[in-house]
Order: C-alpha cells, then sequence, then structure tokens
C-alpha cells in the first residue's frame, strides 16, 4: 500500500486549475460499499478517500485550489483542513448541481479560471497523473476521463469561459462524448479512473496503492475488500 507523509497544500499557487469535489453527507455516501465493509466503518471510509483525493490534488502542481461542495459539517471541517475550501450544497438539487455551484464559486472570485471537477472517491490518487491529465485537457474546452469500467466519469474539464455542463451518474461517458467532451486516452492513470463504489472496487484500489487516510483503514478494510 502506498502510504505518504504530510501532503503540501498547494505547491503553486499560480496553477491554472482550480478542482471542484463534490461529497455527500457522510451518513449517506458510499451506500454499496457498506455491504462490504459495514455500516460503521462506510462514512469512516468515505471520508478518507475524500482526504486522499484532496490531498494529492493539493500536491499537484498544475492545481491552483480545491474547493470541497458538501453539507457534512464534519468532512467540510477535515478537508478544510488539508487546504481545500469547503462551501455548502445551497442547490441540494444532485451531483450535476453541486459541481456547477462549485465552478461558479470558484469563478466569482476568478473569473474564467480552468475548472475540473473530481470525484471524491479517488484514494489511490496521484498527483503526476493527475498533471498528466490536466496537461492533455489544456487543450481542449471540455475533456473528461471515463472511470475503471468505462462506463462513468470521474473527472471533467471547462476551460476558461467555458461551461462545465457535467452530466454525472450512471453511464456518462456516453453521456459526455454525446455533449462534445473530448475523452482523455492516456494510458497510465489509472489512479484518476479508479472510483470506489463496492468492495472490489476497494480491493482494485488498495492494488494501486492508496493514500495515508485511507491506508489507516486498511487492516480491517483488505478482508472485507475481498468479498
Amino acid at each position: 500500500m502506498r502510504t505518504e507523509g504530510e501532503i503540501a497544500t498547494n505547491t503553486d499557487p499560480t496553477g491554472p486549475w482550480s478542482l471542484v469535489v463534490p461529497l455527500k453527507p457522510l451518513a449517506r455516501a458510499k451506500s454499496r460499499l457498506g455491504r462490504a465493509v459495514g455500516g460503521d466503518l462506510r462514512p469512516r471510509l468515505a471520508l478518507a478517500f475524500a482526504q486522499d483525493t484532496v490531498s494529492a490534488a493539493l500536491s499537484c502542481p498544475a492545481v491552483r485550489d480545491v474547493v470541497v461542495v458538501t453539507d457534512d459539517p464534519v468532512a467540510g471541517a477535515a478537508l478544510a483542513a488539508l487546504g481545500a475550501r469547503a462551501v455548502a450544497d445551497t442547490p441540494a438539487a444532485g451531483l450535476d448541481a453541486a459541481m456547477e455551484h462549485g465552478a461558479r464559486s470558484v469563478r466569482t472570485r476568478r473569473g474564467g479560471a480552468a475548472v475540473a471537477v473530481l470525484n471524491a472517491d479517488l484514494p489511490a490518487l496521484r498527483p503526476d497523473e493527475l498533471a498528466r491529465v490536466l496537461e492533455f485537457s489544456s487543450a481542449f474546452p471540455r475533456a473528461f476521463v471515463a472511470d475503471a469500467q468505462g462506463i462513468g466519469t470521474t473527472f471533467l474539464s471547462a476551460g476558461p469561459g467555458v461551461e462545465l455542463r457535467p452530466a454525472f451518474g450512471g453511464a456518462s461517458r456516453a453521456r459526455h462524448l454525446a455533449s462534445g467532451a473530448v475523452e482523455v486516452p492516456l494510458a497510465g492513470v489509472d489512479s484518476v479512473r479508479r472510483d470506489v463504489d463496492t468492495g472490489e472496487d476497494l480491493g482494485a484500489a488498495l492494488a494501486l496503492g492508496v493514500g495515508r487516510f485511507t491506508a489507516a483503514l486498511a487492516a480491517p478494510v483488505a478482508p472485507a475488500a475481498d468479498r
């Protein structure tokens, strides 16, 4: 397993990208994962996934800042402690609305910012792989990364002045393609694709190597992930 020490909370404050990470209240997050790890561990893992995602994003030189959209005060405080800016999910109208709200929050402060949204369940995320995705995406108005199964989406970007137009959930890869977004074709960015919804997904993330927050819970998680 990959474990990391303290992670810088913004290695380059002049980086071109602002990232938006939406997170459900922990009591409702990762419901499918509960079948493998149990109800007590599930919300703790949901927070750990988000902490590892945000930590990795903030240590990517291309990232200027990270905005977390959540109504969970515990999660908001924990992610703010890492260097993210937490904003309330005032639309309270689902994932896409939360992403658009986060993008507006970024651009209210910095008009014309390049914005990307990232799933909160990427515990194996590596800053160098994220940097490659962002570099590729910078050449297109909108770009996205399909998940490891090739069905969903883990990342969507919008260049300066471009509307995000997210269409997450279910078969979102097809919807993002139909909307004109360019699919990121890069090999070797598995950590950006590996979201975690099930015990099987968690086992795959552990095999890639997870960040320090998820690793701290790995002892009870590893046997459950095999189920």
